[in-house]
């Protein structure tokens, strides 16, 4: 029996049909268009009327006839001129008196004519923005939402649309600047963290636009701002990994092509994931875009971030909360760490919150820690340090809070070492004999930091063997405020050393001593096999233009007196220490050098990384500004203090193990399967049912000798070709 047909899907099935035919040839259905296009205009008319007295019929056949427009709009150019206007000016009059799937079809049809060129889309964002932000629809908020982020994601996709993006920034920039009160700059922080996160948009605007959030004052906006800092490159980085999973292996593919039955349908899976393959691998070996981080993209770090310590934490007017300040904190110190920035005011500000029964103490004892560097005035950190010392780490505090105590002081001094006494640093020092084992290892964490850091500061028993030599060497010397470690090439020493090594086995083997005497000059001579294949030009010239001889070990002095003519003086320098080191003054590097000297970086820093006798990795080292520190990073050795239960213990043991017992050979075909790999032919004969291989067996009984012998001849000739599908050759 047929099924009745209503009137409306038999239209809908005209106008689709009609839709495919006008693509197909613009000119011949001109005249079936232009009736159509009739109907949208005295729709449109009763639309521009009373929109909201529509019935479901109307709206539908309204919904229709605007999709068949949108569709074929860039066929008939000239005749639809209008029409996106007119579909904007609906837009902007009457959504608030629209129906949702109205509403919804009108913005898909203006995306369309986007994506179709017929609509720019700084006009498809100008008329959107403003529904997103005006509207009290929560579904039309969410669906424009999606819409403008899709938009923007598709013009930037081949390359980037640089007037768009900008376009869109000011609109986003003066949204949260016109009024800093309204909750509408919520939006503006969303679009900017997700385009952020989509990696769309990496300039310094998008942060400006972030920078200006949390300068509002409105709580959530404030908070959407500080959450971008202290999060949006960690979700960018999440989203990248999770897109760099999705890998797609070609061996399996090509695996399966061979052993299914071949279809169109497979062929054609099989060519596209091959050309996304392809895609992947090119992407690879296009050069890696350079993602800074919002926090190094800042304009004014200084005045950002004591604006916002100023306006959030320090003002009375502030209507933060304490999770709320506790995030503005984390940003401020973040700033403050990162880019040595100095805020005096912000060390006294920690003082009244260094309290063991403050909620949240170990992410104030966090920021503290982050917000300290070498800058910093000890004068405004020791009284944070002994307030710290007096509240937490005591006799009388429990285990947690004491190893807590200590795990801030050494971030603290491993920041900023001048922050320290002596007579503290001994006290503190003497918790390396505490029953509790959190606790003892946090005070061997002090100790290890200033035997490398201070080891003056500590009593000779303390110093260990290597600090003990080296202040008896006058290797380690007093650290002075704001001294700055002079420049240098990385691994230059270690590539001096080596050359002294070399230099000592060479003349070993020539029978001469180990050590030069004093006068003998000697010459390498496989100096210049380091220029090997390098042409280097020279006009042989001494006159002039070229370099004068300079010895390493003396300073020019020049004089200022004008009575006399300038004079260069030289003056030996002593304290041969502080001079640089003489393979970078007097000697150019050969490519060979570099080549030996990125080789020895390389070794050293594994040799490092494993914890080896030529170069452990020391304290400081661990240390990097750009390492955010965090309240786990304090509790970590608080879990060593407690004792865990029985309980506790058996679930340990039991959470890396399996309930049931597995051969080697079933953990081997589980991971066959896992990776999509098949099994072999012969464990599918085994598992293959029975009554399937009764004929054969049957068949091969009856067989006569020379029957036999045709099968094994050929069972030769199949091997010796690689079987059935020849696979050798």
């Amino acid at each position: 029996m047929k099924r009745k047909v209503g009137a409306l899907e038999k239209v809908e099935g005209d106008l689709i049909n009609l839709q495919y035919k006008i693509r197909r040839d613009p000119a011949s259905y001109a005249d079936d268009f232009n009736r159509q296009y009739e109907q949208y205009l005295q729709k449109r008319e009763l639309f521009d009327k009373s929109p909201e007295l529509l019935n479901n019929t109307e709206n539908e056949s309204f919904m229709q006839v605007v999709d068949l427009v949108s569709h074929v709009a860039y066929c008939y150019k000239e005749k639809t001129a209008s029409f996106p206007e007119e579909l904007m000016q609906i837009l902007r009059e009457h959504h608030a008196v629209l129906k949702t799937e109205v509403q919804e079809k009108i913005i898909s049809c203006l995306t369309m004519l986007r994506r179709k060129d017929v609509l720019d889309s700084a006009t498809l964002l100008q008329t959107l923005f403003p529904l997103l932000t005006t509207t009290r629809s929560k579904s039309l908020r969410a669906f424009l939402f999606v819409r403008i982020l899709s938009d923007v994601r598709a013009a930037n996709q081949k390359s980037t649309d640089h007037r768009l993006n900008r376009t869109l920034q000011t609109v986003l920039y003066n949204l949260l600047a016109a009024d800093r009160t309204s909750p509408t700059g919520l939006w503006a922080v969303k679009l900017t963290r997700e385009l952020w996160k989509r990696q769309v948009w990496t300039d310094a605007k998008a942060v400006e636009i972030m920078k200006e959030a949390c300068m509002s004052e409105n709580e959530k906006v404030i908070i959407g701002g500080v959450r971008f800092f202290l999060g949006g490159d960690k979700e960018r980085e999440e989203l990248q990994d999770e897109s760099s999973e999705e890998e797609i292996d070609p061996g399996q593919l090509k695996h399966q092509s061979l052993i299914n039955k071949k279809t169109s349908k497979r062929k054609k899976d099989f060519q596209q994931a091959m050309s996304a393959i392809k895609k992947k691998e090119r992407k690879k070996n296009e050069p890696h875009p350079l993602n800074f981080s919002a926090l190094h993209l800042l304009h004014d770090p200084q005045g950002f971030a004591e604006s916002v310590f100023y306006k959030h934490l320090q003002s009375n007017k502030s209507k933060l909360n304490l999770e709320q300040r506790l995030l503005v904190l984390q940003l401020v110190s973040r700033l403050v760490g990162l880019h040595k920035l100095t805020i005096i005011s912000l060390y006294s500000y920690y003082i009244k919150y260094l309290n063991p029964r403050q909620q949240s103490v170990t992410t104030f004892l966090a920021c503290l820690a982050q917000s300290s560097h070498s800058f910093v005035p000890p004068d405004s950190l020791e009284p944070l340090v002994l307030k710290i010392a007096n509240e937490f780490v005591s006799e009388a505090s429990a285990s947690e809070v004491a190893s807590a105590g200590l795990n801030t002081i050494r971030e603290v001094c491993a920041r900023q070492p001048l922050a320290m006494t002596d007579t503290l640093l001994q006290d503190l020092v003497q918790y390396k004999t505490s029953k509790d084992k959190g606790v003892m290892m946090a005070a061997k964490g002090l100790l290890s930091l200033y035997r490398e850091v201070g080891a003056d500061l500590l009593k000779k028993k303390d110093r260990g063997k290597a600090a003990s030599m080296g202040i008896q060497r006058k290797e380690i010397k007093e650290r002075k405020f704001g001294e700055v470690e002079k420049g240098e090439i990385e691994g230059l020493d270690l590539l001096e050393k080596w050359k002294a090594e070399e230099k000592q086995r060479k003349r070993l083997e020539k029978g001469l001593p180990a050590e030069a005497e004093s006068g003998e000059e000697w010459e390498d001579e496989d100096e210049d096999d380091g220029w090997d294949g390098w042409e280097v030009e020279s006009n042989g010239s001494t006159d002039s233009g070229g370099w004068l001889p300079v010895d390493s070990d003396v300073e020019i002095e020049v004089s200022d007196s004008d009575d006399e003519p300038t004079a260069k003086k030289l003056k030996t320098v002593e304290g041969g220490e502080d001079a640089f080191s003489k393979l970078a003054t007097s000697t150019i590097l050969t490519p060979a050098d570099f080549a030996k000297l990125q080789e020895l970086r390389l070794e050293a820093a594994l040799d490092k990384e494993l914890g080896g006798k030529k170069g452990k990795k020391t304290v400081a080292e661990k240390y990097h500004p750009d390492d955010a520190v965090t309240a786990e990073t304090l509790e970590s050795l608080a879990a060593l203090s407690k004792r865990a239960t029985k309980e506790e213990r058996i679930a340990a043991a039991a959470a890396g193990k399996t309930d049931e017992h597995k051969s080697h050979e079933a953990r081997r075909r589980e991971r066959k399967a896992e990776l999509g790999k098949s099994t072999t032919n012969k464990e599918k004969a085994r598992k293959k049912n029975v009554l399937m291989t009764l004929g054969k067996a049957r068949s091969k009984k009856k067989r006569s000798l020379m029957e036999q012998k045709r099968v094994l001849q050929a069972h030769v000739q199949r091997a010796k070709r690689g079987g059935r599908r020849g696979n050798i050759g």
